[in-house]
């Protein structure tokens, strides 16, 4: 008789697929436009901004705490709301529920994705085209590198000392029908 392998990494810990990993992460995109949305009118109405490009960077120094306080609130409760649609939640390294400092640290290490392109291209004054060519280019290698992960985690993940890991809570009780009283 042969002996199964023992996996070094509990099956509750296990990264989802690399596939529904990034499904989750466009959608979560998607459901930023409305937060986008409603924290740039925010930010319109109370500074009085009239046109788009007056106070730009002010703006985007807002959006960067809006989401940082969206992200490390959710990531603190476990998930976002495109987790939760796609069974993923975000623990520490051993399994538990981040504290909101570990939350912070994830949020800034998760900036990784989009820094280094945008950097470069703000170096080489690159056009909107080539830019969004690399942005995309690098999101894609940043993402094939959780790959070469031991337990296939991201590597602002890894760096940060959490980890994505399937999650699929359990169903509710199914309420007794009238008739099988």
């Amino acid at each position: 008789m042969q002996a199964s392998p023992v996996s070094a990494t509990p099956p509750s810990l296990i990264a989802p697929p690399l596939m529904r990993r990034m499904a989750c992460w466009l959608y979560e995109g998607t459901l930023l436009f409305g937060v986008v949305f409603i924290a740039g009118y925010l930010f319109s109405a109370l500074t009085q901004t009239r046109n788009a490009l007056d106070n730009r960077h002010w703006q985007q120094a807002f959006l960067f705490i809006v989401f940082g306080i969206y992200f490390v609130w959710f990531w603190a409760k476990g998930q976002t709301l495109a987790m939760k649609t796609w069974h993923i939640r975000v623990v520490d390294a051993n399994g538990h529920a981040l504290t909101q400092t570990r939350a912070l640290v994830r949020y800034l290490l998760s900036w990784l994705w989009f820094l280094p392109p945008l950097a470069a291209g703000g170096v080489f004054r690159l056009p909107a085209g080539e830019l969004s060519v690399i942005v995309i280019g690098w999101v894609l290698v940043w993402a094939l590198l959780s790959r070469f992960h031991a337990q296939g985690q991201f590597v602002h993940d890894a760096l940060a000392g959490t980890r994505l890991v399937h999650f699929k809570p359990d169903l509710p009780p199914r309420p007794r029908k009238f008739w099988h009283l």
